[in-house]
């Protein structure tokens, strides 16, 4: 689990049209990293949209918005193209982002045990580091209240 204030993991990941992406190389701007647990399910599906609805707003304040899950990169092209999104989504398939951000964690759902994402955000700042994070969210106004803090980086 990592500190708000200290240098953000980094990763190298694959995307939704297959080109690699690490965060490192987005330095100098603001990113928004949210960590979701799987592609076209319903709470998924809404929050990738409601980040969808306001990415033009991401993209004027000079952010980097990408989602990742533990899907394929081909599910995650299957997920856009159904739902319109326009998100940049990265394929965590082993779960090496997801366990340096702390994020793959034991559920527990009608009394069963398991291990999966926990719903979180983290904003980075564009020296690197972690300035807000976001743990067990709640999907409802969550893409507006991260829009809100990006625009706070500015002020």
């Amino acid at each position: 689990m990592i500190a708000d204030g200290k240098k953000a993991p980094d990763f190298t990941l694959p995307d939704d049209s297959g080109e690699t992406v690490r965060l490192a190389k987005l330095k100098g701007r603001p990113v928004v990293v949210y960590f979701y647990p799987k592609d076209d399910t319903s709470g998924c599906t809404q929050e990738a949209k409601d980040f969808t609805c306001i990415a033009d707003q991401f993209a004027a304040a000079g952010a980097e918005l990408l989602g990742i899950s533990p899907d394929s990169p081909k599910s995650h092209q299957k997920f856009k193209s159904k739902h319109g999104l326009a998100i940049r989504l990265l394929a965590d398939e082993q779960k090496e982002a997801a366990n340096a951000y702390g994020v793959w964690v034991e559920k527990s759902m009608y009394g069963r045990k398991y291990m999966g994402i926990e719903r979180s955000t983290f904003l980075i700042d564009k020296t690197g580091k972690l300035v807000r994070s976001w743990r067990k969210v709640k999907v409802p106004g969550h893409a507006e209240e991260v829009l809100a803090a990006v625009k706070a980086l500015k002020a």
